[in-house]
């Protein structure tokens, strides 16, 4: 049987401590072997906690752990070529850059400073053929400008999709993947649902997002990657899928969009 690959997580301690439940990265990898993970890409989302990522793939364990570095729109007006000197430094673990994005739903730095930071990272993940993972809330529109204006990156993912079936559609189209979290098991989820029923097992992955996002009937806890299994399980019935052929799929694909070794 193959193993679960958790494609985008945080278990840094800066977004642990603001759960109910503060978990060590040490803690949540064990649980996750427990729970048939193989595989994390723990995500950087500014400086401060993309050198956190990078420090936790050298923990010791059963559960393979890999790091992107990136400035997430939320934090645009921080200082980019931070992101660009850690990721040029290439750690061994290094696999990717970001999120980044644009997030038009909080809106919590400018526009102008979301795109100039986004296309930074863009044309870094280009430079060094790197995965590129991207953000994108209330923004395709946009999205896609910056994409016709930069070029999409040969490996490039939408992680936490939560877009419409025709935003996914558009998404394909441009050669990016579709990543898919916890949220598709909500309730008021159907528009989601029905763009992972179309994205193609190839183009698909699967994440936790954790600590955020936990998937239902978990919902009120914090979220972990051992909970990425629930996705997928949903995610496979949702498609008429065998669980063990998604799972394997997925794995593969992360593999293939982080440039791993396949599982």
């Amino acid at each position: 049987m193959s193993y679960w690959t958790d494609a985008h997580c945080h278990l840094q301690d800066r977004y642990l401590g603001e759960r109910e439940i503060a978990v060590s990265a040490l803690e949540a990898l064990a649980r996750a072997r427990e729970a048939g993970v193989g595989r994390v890409v723990v995500i950087g989302t500014d400086a401060r906690s993309s050198l956190e990522a990078l420090a936790i793939t050298e923990l010791s364990g059963e559960v393979e752990v890999y790091a992107t570095v990136g400035l997430h729109p939320h934090d645009a007006l921080q200082d980019v070529e931070e992101i660009v000197d850690l990721a040029r430094a290439r750690h061994p673990r290094l696999v990717g850059i970001g999120e980044c994005g644009l997030d038009y739903f909080y809106e919590h730095s400018p526009r102008s400073a979301q795109h100039a930071a986004f296309a930074r990272q863009i044309r870094l993940a280009t430079e060094l053929d790197l995965a590129l993972v991207i953000h994108c809330r209330d923004a395709f529109d946009d999205l896609f400008t910056l994409f016709d204006a930069e070029g999409v990156p040969p490996r490039t993912v939408i992680h936490c999709f939560t877009g419409t079936p025709a935003e996914a559609g558009a998404c394909l189209e441009r050669g990016c993947d579709i990543s898919i979290s916890g949220v598709v098991t909500f309730k008021n989820a159907e528009s989601l649902r029905e763009a992972a029923r179309l994205v193609p097992l190839e183009r698909l992955h699967v994440e936790t997002d954790s600590p955020f996002l936990t998937p239902v009937p978990h919902r009120g806890r914090a979220n972990e990657p051992a909970l990425v299994g629930v996705v997928g399980e949903f995610l496979a019935e949702l498609r008429g899928e065998d669980v063990e052929t998604l799972r394997r799929a997925t794995g593969e694909n992360s593999a293939r969009l982080f440039g791993l070794p396949t599982p």
